[in-house]
């Protein structure tokens, strides 16, 4: 089954093993086949679906290919290939909500991003009602391309951060701080964005945090070592009580 798109390699493909196909079936869930519905939209795309869909639909047929569409009005458009509609089945599963891991880095946190990227492999195998949201920008996006439920927000304002921190959801956020000469000079300021999102915080055992978290008490602070912090979200992952208590005494701290 083809869904939506067709290369020419595969279509060389077809044709030199069609004999030891049985059933070749294209899939569309829009109506890929006209160029004239596809006026008014941006040129590139209307060039991806002619490159990918539309040019093929000789080739398609002429191959022999089932039709199969997403609703009754193609199917009723297209009735001359005698295509079959597919009911739209639900992809989501009754898994319960998710919980998010996050870390909101700047342009400035280039070595922490790459120290986190075992850490949040290593959870989000190991548990599957964690999702991690990062602040980042396109290098951080493609570096974290290959992790599953894993999405980068882009850099935005202080008054759109301030309103995405008030957004309720956030479960556990991560201040991670390698040793440099740059980071020995910043604020416990990740103490007070964490809080605000709702969440508990995982900090370094650095300077930077050890006058603000009481380890266990409002936050855990942790040497960098990166089992250390898989450990930690893992277990804070488990336990919504042990969360809530310590995030009820961070808060305590800010207000």
């Amino acid at each position: 089954m083809f869904v939506r798109y067709l290369t020419p390699a595969w279509c060389k493909w077809v044709e030199h093993n069609r004999s030891q196909i049985g059933q070749l079936v294209f899939f569309m869930d829009d109506d890929l086949l006209d160029m004239n519905t596809h006026a008014g939209l941006p040129f590139r795309y209307r060039y991806k679906l002619w490159k990918l869909a539309r040019r093929h639909k000789n080739w398609l047929q002429r191959m022999g290919a089932e039709l199969w569409v997403s609703t009754p009005w193609l199917a009723k458009k297209y009735s001359s290939w005698s295509p079959q509609v597919l009911q739209p089945q639900s992809p989501y599963t009754n898994a319960g909500p998710q919980k998010t891991l996050f870390y909101h880095g700047s342009a400035s946190h280039g070595a922490e991003f790459e120290w986190l990227y075992p850490v949040f492999e290593q959870v989000l195998e190991q548990d599957a009602s964690l999702s991690v949201e990062l602040i980042g920008n396109h290098a951080v996006r493609k570096q974290f391309s290959a992790l599953p439920r894993t999405h980068v927000l882009h850099p935005m304002p202080w008054p759109a951060y301030q309103a995405l921190l008030a957004r309720p959801g956030r479960t556990i956020g991560l201040a991670p701080l390698l040793e440099s000469r740059f980071n020995a000079a910043r604020a416990s300021t990740k103490f007070f964005d964490i809080t605000q999102a709702g969440a508990v915080g995982i900090y370094a055992n650095h300077p930077v945090y050890r006058a603000m978290v009481r380890h266990e008490h409002n936050g855990l602070l942790l040497p960098m070592e990166q089992q250390a912090w898989v450990n930690a979200i893992l277990q804070l992952s488990e336990s919504e009580q042990t969360r809530q208590a310590m995030w009820e005494q961070a808060r305590n701290l800010t207000s």
